[in-house]
């Protein structure tokens, strides 16, 4: 949010009284040359005037050189009028570029139609009452009812509201499914979540890699397996059959306990969502899901159902150490949930995916081959190391940052890229697979 403030008794027109703050915070070097500034829309919704005072400020300001303005991807602070009339430290910060635009594989596309939705949460929030000393370690009553309910329908796990914890998200809860098992290593797949693999490693275990496509058989000396068997991530593919009911086993033989991240299920295009792994047997499956995929990474909201052996003890020591997401966030969550915001967001995004994969796979498909099905907001492309790398240097200097997936990898010897389309726009995604394509092809010819 920028940090202007309108005055209505002010005589001055509010549209001025914005353009005039802005100039000065230029001058000022707090809005640095190349800063991108906030949509005309959201920024009016953000200081409650219409939308027509926001763009006329725009307009006079871009006219007058101040802004930049670039289809589809908004305006920004003049680099040349900052490098110009800015103090030093501005000037400084003229000569940085603007920050590349991720195409990585966990931002989400959000649907601003359903703004209104996302500020009734939270002025609901507002005219709550907090609890007056720590809230219940498993998180508040009302969501873990209507979590339990959700993934009864979505996930086919049905569970109890007394089952479900609420966590800060997938690797939170994933530290408190460590924090509670004995002290030997865990599986984790290979290519695999860069975040799970750390998370293990620093609560004190070995990781033992296991190639992401094989059946686990062996867990022997484990203390759990995690994997993320409706999406592998980063290959794409759907756990089969076979290799669920084989894990499932090994882990009862081993005496392990399998820790499935589900972390985008429901955007899948091509297929009904999978079941979860943790519907075939709960007794030895710790199921994590994540609103961080279908609202935004930035709300750090998640859930956990753990195996009930499990249950009693991360209770206790939830309890002791107080790790709970923020009351309001929990709060905002559960009208999100209980007014259908989230069904909406999944709707819009899934429809949004479906027609962003098939343009990226028409762009990539001639020069590089899929590792998997495309589903969620993400595609990995297999293609010799050298090209992966010239086709990421290439995106670079046209602004973007594309992920290796060699970056994805511990012992497997996997090369390529990591394509998301969920973050940018429209404009920026079809930029980005031109300059992906026009490397990969160059490549192929020299």
């Amino acid at each position: 949010m920028l940090p202007v403030t309108l005055t209505r008794s002010d005589p001055r027109p509010l549209s001025v009284q914005l353009a005039d703050q802005v100039r000065r915070l230029v001058l000022a070097g707090t809005l640095a040359p190349g800063t991108r500034l906030p949509s005309t829309r959201r920024l009016a919704a953000d200081l409650g005037v219409s939308r027509a005072v926001a763009e006329q400020a725009w307009d006079q300001l871009r006219a007058e050189g101040w802004l930049d303005a670039r289809q589809g991807s908004g305006s920004w602070i003049s680099t040349g009028v900052g490098a110009r009339t800015a103090p030093p430290r501005a000037r400084a910060a003229a000569r940085t570029p603007p920050p590349l635009i991720d195409l990585d594989a966990g931002t989400p596309w959000i649907d601003a139609r359903h703004d209104a939705a996302w500020r009734r949460a939270w002025r609901e929030v507002s005219a709550a009452t907090p609890p007056r000393g720590y809230d219940d370690p498993r998180g508040i009553p009302e969501l873990r009812a209507l979590l339990a309910a959700r993934l009864g329908t979505t996930r086919g796990l049905v569970v109890d509201p007394d089952d479900v914890h609420v966590t800060a998200g997938t690797t939170a809860g994933l530290r408190h499914v460590l924090a509670v098992l004995p002290a030997r290593p865990v599986v984790v797949e290979d290519p695999g979540y860069r975040a799970a693999a750390l998370t293990v490693l620093e609560s004190g275990r070995g990781v033992r890699d296991h190639p992401a496509l094989a059946a686990v058989h062996d867990l022997s000396g484990c203390a759990a397996a995690y994997v993320t068997p409706a999406h592998q991530h980063p290959l794409g593919r759907v756990m089969p059959a076979e290799d669920r009911l084989t894990l499932l086993a090994t882990a009862r033989r081993d005496g392990a306990v399998v820790i499935e991240d589900d972390y985008d299920s429901e955007f899948r295009y091509d297929v009904a969502p999978v079941p979860a792994l943790a519907s075939l047997d709960p007794e030895v499956v710790a199921y994590l899901g994540t609103a961080s995929k279908s609202v935004l990474p930035s709300l750090r909201l998640g859930w956990m159902v753990p195996p009930p052996s499990l249950r009693a003890t991360i209770e206790r020591r939830r309890a002791i150490t107080h790790d709970a997401p923020a009351w309001p966030v929990q709060r905002a969550f559960v009208a999100l949930v209980r007014d259908g915001y989230l069904d909406a967001v999944v709707r819009s995004a899934r429809r949004v995916y479906a027609e962003r994969a098939l343009r990226v796979v028409a762009a990539l498909s001639p020069y590089a081959e899929l590792a998997g099905p495309v589903a969620g907001m993400y595609s990995t492309w297999l293609l010799p190391h050298d090209r992966a790398v010239r086709a990421q240097a290439a995106a670079a200097a046209a602004g973007f940052r594309v992920n290796l997936l060699a970056d994805y990898c511990r012992s497997a010897h996997l090369t390529g890229l990591v394509v998301g389309f969920g973050g940018p726009t429209d404009e920026e995604l079809e930029r980005a697979c031109g300059v992906l394509a026009r490397s990969l092809e160059q490549s192929l010819t020299e």
